[in-house]
């Protein structure tokens, strides 16, 4: 059972969604926040909450201040219900955490349904309209990498985008932990990147790794 907290200050979309929210049979009670400072009184009392929130109508200053709450509160889930993102915010966020599901006011009922149920169980959500906008604004330099990194590289970097750990990769192709140690220092050095964040958006701008293969 899950707490949720709901910060919109549409009456009438905190109604609305109170009510999709209420519906599940996964939640103990649903909360409420009309501001940042509300907001993070409630992550202090329910740290494991579900936060519903209008990020356009909210009182957050940049996504570097909603960014630092959800690594604050690290157990707590985020569905972002607004009616527009820009890219670059729907770009920092996808990629700085797993934490934030993304959802249109203007998505079908049973979209935002599905939203809702994927984030009550723990699971990250982006609607398709979100999605297609990710994929529509990507500039991709397809040929960039095959003058930079090795073959084994790409398929390395391609392993880290998609999320697999270090071990993991280890494993999979049969190889030492610090050997793999050793060709993620030599990709970052060579994309001249400095963490895993960047090297991933690299890999999106090459093409190496597909959006929508990225949120699977």
């Amino acid at each position: 059972m899950k707490d949720v907290i709901i910060s919109d200050r549409q009456d009438i979309t905190r109604i609305g969604i109170e009510t999709l929210a209420g519906r599940t049979n996964k939640m103990s009670s649903i909360l409420f926040a009309d501001t940042k400072a509300d907001l993070i009184k409630q992550l202090v009392s329910y740290p494991e909450a579900i936060v519903i929130l209008d990020y356009t109508l909210s009182d957050f200053t940049s996504v570097d201040e909603l960014l630092n709450v959800g690594y604050r509160f690290s157990l707590s889930r985020w569905l972002l219900f607004s009616d527009e993102l820009s890219y670059d915010f729907l770009r920092r966020v996808t990629m700085s955490s797993e934490a934030y599901s993304i959802v249109l006011k203007s998505c079908e009922v049973e979209e935002i349904n599905m939203g809702l149920a994927h984030v009550l169980r723990g699971e990250r959500y982006i609607c398709g309209r979100i999605t297609n906008q990710l994929l529509q604004s990507q500039k991709p330099v397809s040929d960039s990498l095959d003058h930079i990194l090795t073959a084994t590289e790409k398929e390395i970097l391609k392993e880290i985008a998609l999320g697999r750990t270090t071990k993991e990769i280890a494993s999979n192709r049969n190889l030492s932990f610090h050997t793999i140690i050793t060709h993620r220092k030599n990709i970052f050095r060579k994309l001249e990147v400095n963490n895993v964040h960047e090297a991933i958006k690299y890999a999106m701008r090459a093409g190496l790794v597909d959006l929508a293969e990225y949120y699977i």
